[in-house]
């Protein structure tokens, strides 16, 4: 009977220190699956140009995939200047709900605009995407220094990572 109740103590401590690792490591953790749906967002900030700094702001969508791809649509203002642009290329969602995103703002026919690479949290149970643009770069090469922050959102959140 003692035995019996020694291996019950041991198992139930057992079963409690693998439940307070998985609480303490945050549970199942994040992953380009999560993040995979539609999502409408906005950026604002700052772009520090050549001939000194200029508002910026953006909405758009964002298509992210599984396999670590993301398309989507956006219509910006550069220092009052209006534009719309198409996005493509490729992100990666750490376990820790943080990533980074590297992609091609290119025009109506097809012309690469900018390279753009963000860093990237999902927060609010993967319901929410905060951003925060790390570069940008010109077709010539020109790096251009800036101040942006996105956020973003499920468009169909029921849907969760279905896509």
């Amino acid at each position: 009977m003692k035995h019996q109740s020694a291996r019950t103590m041991v198992f139930t401590a057992l079963v409690l220190a693998v439940a307070a690792v998985a609480w303490a490591d945050g549970g199942p953790g994040c992953s380009n699956a999560l993040l995979a749906g539609t999502w409408g967002y906005t950026k604002t900030g700052t772009i520090y140009l050549p001939t000194g700094a200029a508002l910026f702001a953006s909405i758009g969508t964002l298509t992210f995939d599984a396999a670590g791809n993301v398309t989507g649509t956006l219509e910006a203002s550069l220092g009052g200047t209006i534009g719309n642009s198409e996005v493509a290329g490729t992100f990666t969602m750490n376990s820790n709900c943080s990533g980074t995103m590297a992609f091609g703002v290119y025009d109506q026919s097809g012309n690469l605009l900018r390279t753009v690479t963000m860093a990237l949290v999902l927060d609010d149970k993967a319901r929410e995407l905060r951003g925060l643009m790390t570069s940008l770069v010109l077709p010539n090469g020109m790096s251009l220094p800036t101040v942006i922050t996105g956020n973003a959102r499920r468009l169909f959140p029921n849907q969760g990572n279905q896509q």
